[in-house]
């Protein structure tokens, strides 16, 4: 078999390709992420193309590339567009050879050659040239030798366009595409003061590049907001939990410059910076520091238990502060996971964590972390009285037991559906919208508060 190579030898990239491409040198690249599974790349490349009809191929495109977004700039126009990416791989090339002669080499460097007449599952059969029949049902341990690369095959999905050139030389060539694989999202950590009173905050941005190809010195744009995409229903998505360390705690100055676009904002990354792929890399989006804040207790009251049954619950801690410039923030803040750390002392210790959706300026944010250990629930239906056929009076009451070493106050939400009437109530409430009310209860350190309240509903 004259001019052979190993396949083993060619699958590490010592092919070569099939269209005779002219020399492209990148001059720039810029990237766009949305929180969307999408990326859209504008590559600028300087290209000697001749005047008239010729072809170009670029490679090094992302391999998740949407073929239809594609577009190409140039001094002429394009005549046809072409999307290659049947790329190479060991069993492509052996169906190719298919009734083709191929060779076999064993680990003590012994050769077998025939007819490829099968390849399925790892198993070989070949045609010896005196007609005999040679099954192979393991080819773990054999590499491969054929003549040369079989038509049609590529080793890197490649952009093919037929274009018709006004002029002969080099000149700027501008590529823009579409590609999934790509996403990014905000993180947040947070410090939480002694007496819970104010709080630091640390942005970063995960940029995740898992569209098949590597972004070198690329001028980074993120997008943040909800932008709607009519795609199939594969989608798809990847979802990472990225941990930040305590040292990350301390973040760089920020590094993005934020601007309103359309309706919705985007953040320039003021430097460049390369994206590899399947990598996420991590970025100082912003921070602010003696953000007042309040902690709350929440409960919510309403599930459904019969007349004189019980019900236990667990009373919620909650952290609330307003996203505004008067108190070190007022900044939009995209959607993401926000991290809280409180010191004990010696060190600073994880309280909890919450999800935030897009939060614009001048906003509240408010982040559940856990459960209060020392303060308890217990609600029951005290009476249930049928006045007419479609008028009905309950009785309810809520106990909240305080076993902290301070008073504290609980704010007590209860679901109330339609039609209602409070006929009287041992605290005074709010009226939170037309299903629900909410009632402050003050409950001493290490003692008892008792809620109690009568409605009445017309069906």
């Amino acid at each position: 078999m004259h001019n052979s190579f190993l396949l083993t030898l060619f699958l590490m990239g010592l092919g070569t390709g099939i269209i005779n491409s002219q020399t492209a040198d990148q001059k720039s690249i810029a990237v766009t992420v949305y929180n969307a599974n999408l990326g859209v790349v504008k590559d600028v490349r300087e290209i000697k193309i001749p005047e008239g009809n010729s072809r170009i191929a670029i490679t090094d495109v992302a391999k998740q590339i949407d073929p239809t977004s594609v577009h190409i700039k140039l001094d002429g126009e394009v005549i046809e567009q072409n999307y290659q990416y049947d790329l190479v791989s060991l069993d492509k090339i052996l169906n190719k050879y298919i009734d083709k002669e191929i060779q076999l080499i064993g680990e003590k460097n012994e050769l077998i050659e025939g007819t490829l007449l099968s390849n399925y599952g790892g198993q070989i059969v070949l045609r010896k040239k005196d007609g005999g029949l040679i099954m192979l049902p393991n080819v773990n341990k054999f590499r491969f030798n054929v003549n040369s690369l079989p038509e049609g095959l590529i080793t890197k999905p490649t952009l093919v366009w037929l274009v018709n050139s006004n002029s002969a030389g080099k000149q700027d060539v501008e590529i823009s595409y579409q590609t999934r694989g790509m996403n990014w999202h905000a993180e947040y950590v947070a410090v939480l003061n002694k007496n819970d009173s104010k709080l630091d905050l640390n942005s970063w941005v995960s940029v995740e590049n898992n569209s098949g190809t590597t972004y070198k010195n690329a001028k980074l744009k993120l997008v943040a907001g909800d932008v709607h995409m009519v795609r199939p229903s594969d989608r798809y998505p990847r979802q990472y939990n990225v941990a930040m360390e305590e040292t990350k705690m301390k973040s760089a100055q920020p590094q993005f410059k934020e601007k309103e676009f359309f309706e919705y904002h985007i953040y320039n990354l003021q430097r460049p910076t390369t994206l590899a792929n399947n990598e996420t890399k991590q970025i100082s989006l912003f921070e602010g520091s003696g953000i007042n804040a309040v902690k709350k207790y929440f409960y919510r009251s309403g599930g459904y238990f019969g007349y004189g049954g019980n019900q236990k619950g667990k009373v919620s801690v909650i952290v609330e502060f307003e996203n505004k410039k008067e108190n070190g923030l007022g900044v939009p803040m995209p959607k993401g996971k926000i991290r809280m750390f409180k010191s004990d002392g010696d060190n600073l210790e994880f309280i909890g964590e919450d999800f935030i959706d897009h939060t614009p300026r001048n906003e509240q944010v408010k982040l559940k972390l856990g459960e209060a250990f020392d303060i308890l629930a217990e609600e029951k239906q005290t009476a249930h009285k049928k006045i007419t056929d479609r008028v009905f009076e309950d009785s309810y009451e809520i106990t909240i037991t305080n076993r902290k070493k301070e008073n504290v106050t609980v704010e007590v939400e209860r679901y109330l559906g339609f039609n209602w009437e409070i006929l009287k109530s041992s605290l005074p409430f709010e009226k939170k919208d037309a299903k629900r009310i909410v009632f402050q209860v003050p409950v001493k350190k290490n003692d008892k508060t008792k809620l109690t309240f009568k409605v009445r509903y017309v069906y």
